[in-house]
């Protein structure tokens, strides 16, 4: 029989495990229970690279560093032939629910966990008239903050790159998280990944345009090079001010606004550059393009922005920039590393368990706002034959609390070690 001691002992230890109270935001704790709601659970989706990181450490093999966020239970919204959840599950000991509310609620009716994670992306769902992948996000977002109403208690969110894919939704999620005050982060690993060279606009410098590249699908791929150049103009003179007008333009259109020079061509030039296999002045083979595509955003006070989607011959994020017409020129590749681990979602993981731990997020979620709202607006226009689309609901004000640092060198070896 157990010893009068040891079941005092373990009677105080449940005793304080129930009695801990919830944390208390802006001040940092050293574990949060995290609940995770994602679309579908396969290896290398984005609920692997990110939720994985809580069981598998950093590393995504166990030898790296252990995170302070818990995962405690989990919701897949698809399980594919290829599902990893359900192992992940019997191997780590959390629960998998058949609803959203079960997973934040873990049986008790109300609220009972610290964070929640939304990784809506991959999964077999339709796409909208305009190209973009109709993930569940607000069906995810309504879900979980019926849950907050219902407990009386609002925790920090995590949202997977853009709040959604089309603008009333978005806004819907951005209107609902100010209105309940809850801690919101969103948006893409890129802008926080390496940089290469390691380069970013002044904060408070003048600028007039930039120009970078992008590859692989616009819905997708264009929101990560969307905002990393966000991440870019919001840290000019005045913080930002919003968009007035999209284009999206198609075929000869784009190699006529090239030749004209309605974009600068020395700032088209110096981004080529730092796309690997153009970095001793190799043009763009236009007839292996099968699609150009260019995004024209036209910012409120003035600053334009040009990205070139030229897939056939562009595979990366870069971007180019001066503070004014005549000033000296910067140009930079947004690293990704591709292969497993994938290090840049460890860094994006970094902010996340930061938010958690604090409920401060580490950027505006306006920056992943006007992006949402940026690409849905942008894809409106390709579907019209490139017009431009005004956009009076994008005059969307606020102010830079975010600082690009170049990240230590991902293991093994340096980032740009590949190229």
């Amino acid at each position: 029989m157990p010893s009068v001691f040891c079941m005092l002992r373990s009677f105080f230890v449940v005793a304080v495990v129930a009695l801990w109270p919830w944390p208390l935001y802006g001040q940092e704790i050293e574990s949060q229970r995290v609940a995770a709601v994602v679309t579908e659970y396969r290896h290398n989706s984005h609920a692997d690279v990110i939720v994985s990181r809580l069981l598998l450490t950093d590393m995504l093999d166990g030898t790296g560093k252990d995170s302070p966020l818990k995962l405690v239970s989990l919701y897949t919204d698809q399980r594919p032939p290829n599902d990893i959840s359900r192992l992940l599950a019997a191997s780590h000991r959390f629960p998998i629910k058949p609803t959203i509310a079960e997973t934040l609620t873990l049986g008790t009716g109300k609220l009972a966990v610290d964070g929640v994670l939304l990784v809506a992306e991959h999964g077999n769902y339709p796409f909208s008239s305009t190209g973009n992948h109709q993930y569940p996000k607000r069906r995810f977002w309504d879900e979980t903050v019926a849950v907050f109403r219902q407990s009386g208690r609002v925790v920090p969110v995590f949202l997977d790159k853009h709040l959604a894919d089309n603008w009333d939704d978005s806004r819907h999620v951005y209107d609902t998280a100010r209105e309940l005050k809850i801690p919101l982060m969103a948006g893409s690993s890129v802008p926080g990944t390496w940089r290469h060279p390691a380069a970013d606009v002044e904060r408070g410098a003048p600028l007039s345009q930039i120009v970078g590249f992008t590859f692989g699908t616009t819905d997708a791929y264009g929101f990560h090079a969307l905002e990393a150049v966000q991440s870019l103009a919001e840290q000019r003179r005045g913080g930002e001010t919003g968009v007035r007008q999209v284009r999206c333009l198609g075929g000869d259109a784009v190699w006529k606004t090239l030749d004209d020079k309605v974009c600068d061509p020395a700032l088209f030039e110096a981004a080529l550059r730092r796309v690997p296999g153009f970095g001793d002045g190799q043009p763009v083979q236009r007839e292996k393009v099968a699609e150009p595509k260019l995004f024209i955003v036209e910012y409120e006070d003035g600053l334009k922005v040009f990205v070139f989607e030229l897939n056939g011959q562009v595979g990366a994020w870069t971007a180019a920039w001066r503070d004014e017409p005549e000033g000296s020129i910067a140009a930079t590749e947004f690293w990704t590393q591709e292969a497993r681990p994938g290090y840049h979602f460890s860094l994006l993981l970094g902010s996340i368990e930061s938010m958690m731990r604090t409920g401060k997020p580490a950027w505006p979620v306006e920056r992943t706002l006007l992006t949402s709202g940026v690409l849905d607006a942008l894809l409106k226009s390709y579907t019209r034959g490139g017009e431009p689309v005004p956009t009076p609901y994008l005059k969307i004000e606020y102010q830079p609390t975010w600082r690009w640092e170049q990240p230590a060198p991902p293991p093994p070896g340096r980032p740009w070690s590949e190229q």
